[in-house]
């Protein structure tokens, strides 16, 4: 019967993954070992040079004191200071470096910062908002070395275009697009390459990864809890997670089933990370869950169950409501890029049966 319930999507973080056409590398070139990211690329020359490929964009990173070779490629010439950054998932993994002093700007709002580091920076000074994303202060920019930006600026390409004739190289970041959790954490390794400190991320990385392999590891076998991940609009729509998408990915990671099945739901195969449902499609898959978890990093004002059922009262009827199993997300879970493997394992605490020393989710009142 799912298969004829009327389902619509819509577009909250929209992103395209890189093209299937693998990238035409310099000869004399090593490429950067990645183990789980799939958005970008890089090959490291002989000279010193490193070729970034992100989607169809091409970069060439050029050392310090080295004059920057004729090339078609955008120049991003090191040392890279006083960092523009308007794709906030990012910005945790410049902090994870030691470098957040490098970011001087951002387009998100201090109120909208659930890092304390992040706040810290901006409550001193040394980070300062500099506008939306697609309406920066221009004349803040003139000293800029890289400007960050999320997939969103591909709606507004006049404001790509006036970074560059600026002589701002404009990177467009799809971190929140890697199907694998690891993915996203992996960019680290390419802002420490352009940052000038590649050893450092690398071991970052692999610390990062032995608490990942040791959660995974002790997984245990056998009945896995079902498990819905959601949130509901104003409109009455419940968003859920796309499965294959690196939240449906950590769910079960975790040891964890997710809830809604592609096929079922009829899905296209496409880069959107998010599907927008009918609550009674919601519903009806939901009355077989086991835990549900509210995304409440969407929607700050719902945190209680009886503020979803305020907003949905058929919420009262599922058997997870009823027997307390239902959890919502702190409002670190999305900024804090770096702390995926420590998700995984808030989840996996979640899914055997206990609710204590969480980080990223907290049990619903």
């Amino acid at each position: 019967m799912r298969r004829f319930l009327a389902v619509f999507f819509c577009i909250l973080l929209c992103g395209c993954f890189r093209t299937d056409t693998a990238p035409e590398i310099s000869t004399g070139t090593d490429r950067m070992q990645l183990d789980y990211a799939t958005q970008f690329e890089v090959a490291l020359r002989k000279d010193g040079c490193a070729e970034i490929f992100i989607g169809d964009d091409r970069f060439l990173l050029v050392p310090k004191d080295m004059t920057a070779p004729e090339t078609d490629m955008t120049v991003i010439q090191q040392p890279v200071k006083n960092i523009y950054n308007a794709a906030s998932s990012s910005l945790d993994l410049f902090d994870g470096l030691g470098r957040l002093g490098d970011v001087t700007m951002c387009s998100t709002k201090y109120e909208d910062w659930s890092l304390p580091a992040v706040r810290d920076a901006m409550d001193s000074g040394s980070l300062k908002f500099v506008g939306k994303y697609s309406a920066p202060d221009y004349e803040q920019l003139t000293d800029c070395g890289l400007a960050i930006e999320s997939t969103m600026i591909y709606h507004t390409p006049e404001v790509k275009e006036k970074l560059s004739s600026l002589g701002i190289p404009v990177l467009t970041e799809r971190s929140s697009y890697e199907s694998h959790p690891l993915g996203r954490l992996e960019w680290i390794k390419l802002y420490g390459l352009i940052l000038g400190i590649p050893d450092e991320a690398q071991s970052y990385f692999e610390k990062k990864k032995a608490v990942f392999t040791s959660v995974t590891a002790a997984n245990p076998d056998g009945d896995k809890p079902k498990t819905a991940f959601f949130y509901i609009a104003p409109n009455g729509y419940v968003i859920i997670r796309k499965p294959g998408d690196y939240v449906s990915e950590m769910i079960r990671l975790a040891g964890g089933e997710y809830l809604f099945d592609g096929a079922d739901l009829g899905f296209d195969e496409n880069a959107l990370s998010t599907a927008n449902i009918q609550f009674e499609v919601f519903y009806e898959y939901a009355a077989d869950a086991d835990i549900l978890i509210y995304n409440s990093t969407i929607d700050r004002d719902t945190d209680t169950i009886a503020e979803m059922i305020e907003k949905q009262p058929m919420l009262a009827d599922l058997p997870a409501v009823k027997s307390g199993k239902v959890w919502v997300t702190e409002q670190n879970m999305f900024q804090q890029t770096t702390g995926a493997a420590e998700m995984i394992a808030d989840l996996a605490t979640v899914f055997n049966g206990s609710g204590e020393d969480l980080t990223y989710l907290k049990k619903c009142g």
